[in-house]
């Protein structure tokens, strides 16, 4: 699978954990209930580690673990859902959070602009999307009325 990370298109190379055995190698996102529930169990492990949380997470309950994920996922239930837009300027400005952060799920083109300037660098869409449509969606808009998470 492709995604848009740091404003290209490359290969993705985590894996998405349900439920169920961990890999034992490779870069792994786990769910927040499960980070939660198996902590230790996780921090063991060499590879990347990844979190994913939704819109009725309390990402302050992980806010002295977020050096341990090197990326954080951003679960969109719906488009229309926009709590995950205040996640992620919380990580980035309030706990200073450097990893890669990545919108998944139910965001559209529309957002992508958007969700950059809340501190969001990479984007895994919907498997079909035009990637390349979304991909020139970082350009929508050449100026900006405030300053945001991206420094701009």
């Amino acid at each position: 699978m492709q995604i848009i990370k740091h404003a290209k298109i490359v290969s993705d190379h985590w894996t998405h954990v349900a439920d169920g055995p961990i890999p034992s190698e490779g870069c792994i996102s786990v769910s927040f209930a499960r980070w939660k529930d198996q902590r230790t169990e996780l921090l063991s492990r060499v590879d990347a580690l990844g979190l994913r949380v939704s819109s009725e997470d309390p990402i302050e309950e992980v806010a002295d673990d977020l050096d341990r994920f090197q990326m954080i996922g951003l679960d969109f239930p719906v488009f229309t859902d926009g709590r995950l837009f205040s996640v992620a300027r919380t990580l980035r400005d309030q706990y200073g959070y450097q990893g890669e952060i990545r919108a998944m799920g139910g965001f559209i083109r529309d957002q992508i602009f958007f969700l950059s300037r809340v501190g969001v660098n990479s984007f895994e869409m919907e498997e079909g999307s035009d990637l390349h449509g979304a991909l020139s969606a970082l350009d929508d808009f050449s100026v900006n009325y405030q300053v945001s998470s991206d420094g701009r």
